[in-house]
């Protein structure tokens, strides 16, 4: 049976990329003018409309686990680029670079995607590449003294949160 598409989902396929264009527009002409607003507005009405056969399907996520994902990225950026300032601008050979594998606990292919660009982000870390069918990410990192613990770390930090945004379970598919 086929689903009826409501006049405001023709009109609005992607709301999330509407808002993001129409904010984004006046934000790069760097004015709040009518006629800025206007045109951000109708390229948010026109652009999503443009990208809809190329944007499969939007996740549904769980909003508020991914504002506080947002929030220990962001404080784990800030602390990890004194971190690497202090080691790098240190002598050298106290560095312990190491690579190690991060086992993946689900074949979900945002929330693996996500995993490795939140790693590649933190300074001190980055990914390799991931191994679907090793069920894997291979990472570097700078300084390292127990890959253990800092497998540990991220599974706990970011994967988990990860899986949860998405509901996402062990073992499942994108």
């Amino acid at each position: 049976m086929k689903q009826k598409i409501s006049f405001l989902d023709r009109m609005l396929p992607h709301p999330f990329v509407s808002v993001l264009v129409a904010i984004t527009w006046p934000m790069l002409n760097e004015t709040l003018d009518v006629f800025n607003i206007t045109v951000g507005i109708l390229l948010g009405l026109i652009i999503p409309k443009m990208v809809q056969p190329f944007i499969v399907r939007t996740p549904n996520i769980q909003w508020g686990q991914a504002l506080k994902l947002f929030w220990v990225v962001l404080r784990d950026i800030l602390v990890s680029n004194v971190v690497v300032a202090k080691q790098v601008l240190g002598p050298m050979q106290q560095l312990k670079p190491k690579w190690y594998r991060v086992p993946l606990d689900t074949n979900h292919e945002q929330v693996n995607t996500l995993l490795a660009m939140i790693i590649t982000t933190t300074p001190g870390t980055v990914t390799a590449g991931i191994d679907q069918e090793r069920g894997d990410i291979l990472v570097h990192a700078l300084n390292c003294d127990d890959p253990e613990a800092d497998i540990l770390d991220i599974k706990t930090r970011y994967e988990a949160p990860l899986l949860a945004i998405f509901n996402a379970k062990q073992g499942d598919p994108s």
